[in-house]
């Protein structure tokens, strides 16, 4: 009988565990997608959308939850900032998975571990860096010009 076998244990003791899941999901919160193996993206995606949960709801018990599992103190101010109101409207579902093949090294098949909607800013964020290079370049001209 399989009582009390829940999770996954990655080949690791409990501490070694739980330091490896608090830095994927330490990860996946600052970059918004993080590239590992499949079995660690299904072990950490719970413990991202539980934090993401806990970020909806911005009171000072929440984010002291919340501090106490993410390693750094940025990642927290960025869950209850700017994830947590992107989310509110949405009632989980927040992270998705997708297979990327499998890596050359040990064969170990990866996975891109990411918030729903990252794609979304990255490509807001890559079109803001051209606008403003563009912007860049067209004074840049101008001030040339001028002299």
């Amino acid at each position: 009988m399989r009582h009390g076998k829940a999770g996954v244990k990655l080949k690791r003791d409990i501490s070694g565990r739980r330091a490896l899941l608090r830095g994927l999901v330490t990860n996946v919160i600052e970059e918004e997608r993080i590239t590992t193996t499949v079995p660690k993206a299904k072990a950490a995606k719970p413990l991202v959308e539980r934090l993401i949960t806990l970020a909806k709801e911005d009171n000072l018990h929440a984010r002291r939850q919340a501090a106490a599992f993410l390693v750094k103190p940025e990642a927290v101010k960025k869950l209850f900032d700017k994830l947590g109101p992107r989310f509110h409207q949405r009632n989980g579902g927040y992270t998705r998975i997708v297979k990327l093949g499998w890596r050359k090294g040990d064969g170990a098949e990866t996975a891109k571990l990411e918030l729903v909607g990252s794609e979304l800013v990255k490509r807001a964020a890559e079109r803001a860096a051209r606008r403003e290079e563009k912007l860049k370049q067209l004074r840049g001209g101008e001030n040339e010009e001028g002299q």
